[in-house]
C-alpha cells in the first residue's frame, strides 16, 4: 500500500487537540529478505520494503500514522518508533518484550500513533537482536499547515543517514558473541544513506551517494545516526554548518563546522551552498571514546555537488582525531533549546525522584559446563547501579502490568548504587570484586507526573566510554555535564534551568556524568538504555513504570485487538 495523506478538520481529531487541519498517514511495511551488494560482495539481508535503508516516513505534526508491518523475514520482529512519545499508543512502542512481544515470522501487526508537540527529525528502526543493522528509516515531521519552521526557510531538505555494514548476517555476529560471552566483530564498513562511498580501496564502489546542490540556497540536512555501535565525528569539506534542531526539538542556532552524533540522536542542520563550484565529500569515522578498544577505523563518504564542476576528485574534510573527546564534549554540551518553539516547556522546578545510577561494563557467571571468552573467563555484561537487565520471554512488562501478572518483573530498581567508589578510577578497571552484575529484570516504578532527575555516572570497570543513553516515551532536559565523579555540591551549580538542550538520546560522557530531568507525564512501560547494541544484549539497561494518572487521559489503554502474542 503506497503512503497516503487524507486531511480532515478541526474536531473530528479534536482528542489530539488539533486546532488546524491535521491527516493520516497510512502505509505497509514488508519486512524480508534481500540479496544487497556492499564492498563487492553480494548478501542476504532482512530489509523493508527492498530497501536499505528502508523507507522514510513524512508526516505534519498533529498526524496519525497507521503503519502495517507484515513479517516474511525468518527472525522475529518488533518496530520501535525512535523519540516518538507514543501518547495514548503506548502498544506502538515497540521494544521486545518490554511493550510487546515480536511479530513472529509469518505475522504481522499495525502501529498507530499520533505524531504530537514533535517537529524535525526521529526515525524508525527494529528493536529486535541486531535487525536494525539493517532494518530502519527516517522519520520527517514538518510543521502542521499554517505553522512554519523558526528559521530561514529551505531552498530544500535531504536526509542523511549513517549506519553500519558487516560482511555477514548481524544476527549471525550477535549470536556468535553472545554463545561465547564475548565482544562481537566490529562493522566491516560505515555507511551513508546505505553505502560505504569510494574511500575502501578493496573494492570499486558500484554507488556512491550524491547531494547535487544549487549555488547560494540554503539546505536542511536532517543526519541521523543509524548505526548499531559507533558514534560519528561528520563534515563537510569547506562548509559550515548550523545546528537548529536535535531528536525533534528544536535548537537555538549553534554554528558548527563538525557534527558529533552517537545512535539514535537527530541532528537538523543548515547548509548554504557558498563554495566554488566542486565536488566536496560529506565524511564520517568513528568518535572511539574507548582507549585499547579495537574499531575499524574506515571513513564513509558521500559527495556534495555543485553543478559545472570540473574536478574528478572530491575535497575531503579534516575529521577530528578518533578519540578527540573534548571536539565531541564542546559540541554536545554547547547546544540550548529555543525556548520560543511552540512546544517548549519549562524545566519543572521541583524534583520528586532523585536517583543517582551508574552505568558501565561488568561481568555475569559464565556457567555451569561453559566456556567463556570474556574477561577472566567469564560471560561480558553491562548494568545500571550494578543490575544487568534481563528481560523476559513468556509476556512483555508492559502487558504484565496492564494484566497484573506477577512473575515477569519486579520494581526494586535501585535509586543509588550499592556501593560507592572512586567509579572512573581506572586502577579499579579490572578489579574483581567490583565487576560481577546479576542478571535482574528489575525497573523502576513512578508515580503519573513526578518529575525525575537522573545523575548518569560512567564507570571505568573493564573500559571507559561515552555510552548514549536513551529514554523511550519522553524527552528529557539535559541540565548539565562534566567529567569525572558527580559531586552533588558543587556541579548542581552550573545546572542550566533556564534554556537546556531537550532529547530522548544523550552521550554520557566518557570518564564523567550528565544530569537529565523529566516529567512522567505518559502511563506505561518506558525503557530506558544504552544505544551502543554491543551493550544492550549485556544488560545496560531498565525501565520505567509510570502508573495512571486518574483520568482517562492518562490511563493505560487496552492493547490492540491484533496485538502479537508470545
Amino acid at each position: 500500500m503506497a503512503p497516503s495523506r487524507v486531511f480532515v478538520v478541526g474536531f473530528v481529531l479534536a482528542f489530539l487537540s488539533v486546532t488546524a487541519s491535521a491527516g493520516i498517514v497510512e502505509t505497509s511495511f514488508h519486512v524480508k529478505n534481500l540479496t544487497a551488494n556492499r564492498l563487492c560482495e553480494d548478501h542476504v539481508i532482512t530489509a523493508v520494503n527492498g530497501s536499505l535503508p528502508g523507507p522514510t516516513l513524512r508526516v505534519k505534526e498533529g498526524d496519525t500514522v497507521i503503519v502495517h508491518v507484515f513479517n516474511k523475514s525468518p527472525y522475529n520482529l518488533t518496530i520501535h518508533w525512535h523519540g516518538v512519545f507514543q501518547r495514548q499508543s503506548q502498544w506502538a512502542d515497540g521494544p521486545e518484550f518490554i511493550t510487546q512481544c515480536p511479530i513472529r515470522p509469518g505475522g504481522n501487526y499495525t502501529y498507530k500513533f499520533h505524531m504530537i508537540e514533535q517537529v524535525g527529525t526521529l526515525w524508525w528502526h527494529a528493536h529486535s537482536k541486531w535487525l536494525r543493522a539493517t532494518v530502519y528509516g527516517a522519520l520527517v515531521i514538518r510543521p502542521r499547515d499554517g505553522q512554519k519552521y523558526p528559521f530561514v526557510k529551505p531552498y530544500r531538505e535531504d536526509t542523511i543517514m549513517l549506519g553500519e555494514w558487516w560482511n555477514a548476517n548481524p544476527i549471525d555476529v550477535e549470536d556468535a558473541a553472545q554463545a561465547v560471552g564475548a565482544a562481537p566483530a566490529n562493522a566491516d564498513a560505515y555507511t551513508i544513506n546505505g553505502w560505504p562511498g569510494d574511500l575502501f580501496n578493496s573494492c570499486r564502489p558500484s554507488k556512491i551517494y550524491k547531494l547535487d546542490v544549487v549555488p547560494g540556497k540554503t539546505y536542511l540536512l536532517r543526519i541521523i545516526n543509524a548505526a548499531l555501535n559507533n558514534q560519528f565525528f561528520f563534515k563537510i569539506a569547506n562548509h559550515n554548518l548550523t545546528v537548529v534542531g536535535e531528536d525533534a526539538a528544536y535548537t537555538n542556532p549553534f554554528p558548527t563546522d563538525v557534527i558529533v552524533i552517537g545512535p539514535g540522536q537527530t541532528t537538523d542542520v543548515l547548509l548554504t551552498a557558498n563554495q566554488s563550484p566542486g565536488l566536496y565529500y560529506m565524511a564520517a569515522h568513528p568518535y572511539a571514546s574507548a582507549a585499547g578498544v579495537p574499531f575499524n577505523a574506515n571513513i564513509t563518504t558521500a559527495i556534495l555537488a555543485y553543478p559545472n564542476a570540473t574536478q574528478t576528485t572530491p575535497i575531503l574534510p579534516v575529521l577530528p582525531a578518533f578519540n578527540d573527546t573534548p571536539t565531541a564534549f564542546a559540541f554536545s554540551s554547547n547546544i540550548t533549546a529555543l525556548v520560543t518553539s511552540p512546544f517548549w516547556s519549562p524545566v519543572p522546578q521541583k524534583v520528586d525522584e532523585n536517583m543517582f545510577v551508574t552505568i558501565g561494563l561488568g561481568l555475569s557467571v559464565c556457567g555451569t559446563n561453559q566456556t567463556c571468552q570474556g574477561i577472566f573467563g567469564q560471560r561480558m555484561s553491562a548494568s545500571m547501579n550494578n543490575h544487568s537487565f534481563a528481560p523476559p520471554t513468556s509476556m512483555s512488562i508492559l502487558e504484565a502490568l496492564f494484566r497484573n501478572v506477577s512473575g515477569v518483573y519486579t520494581t526494586d530498581f535501585p535509586d543509588q548504587p550499592p556501593l560507592v567508589f572512586d567509579y572512573v578510577n581506572v586502577n579499579n578497571s579490572f578489579n574483581q570484586t567490583l565487576l560481577m552484575t546479576p542478571k535482574l529484570t528489575s525497573v523502576k516504578k513512578l508515580k503519573f507526573n513526578a518529575t525525575v532527575q537522573l545523575v548518569f555516572q560512567n564507570t571505568a570497570l573493564v573500559g571507559i566510554e561515552n555510552h548514549p543513553m536513551h529514554l523511550h516515551g519522553f524527552n528529557f532536559y539535559v541540565l548539565a555535564q562534566g567529567f569525572g565523579n558527580y559531586d552533588p555540591v558543587n556541579d548542581s551549580k552550573k545546572f542550566n534551568l533556564v534554556n537546556p538542550q531537550e532529547r530522548n538520546t544523550l552521550g554520557v560522557p566518557v570518564g564523567g556524568w550528565a544530569v537529565i530531568r523529566f516529567r512522567a507525564n505518559n502511563p506505561g512501560v518506558w525503557f530506558i538504555h544504552c544505544h551502543l547494541d554491543v551493550h544492550l544484549p549485556w544488560g545496560l539497561a531498565t525501565a520505567f513504570v509510570v502508573e495512571n494518572g486518574g483520568t482517562p487521559e492518562s490511563t493505560l489503554p487496552p492493547p490492540p485487538a491484533d496485538f502479537p502474542k508470545c
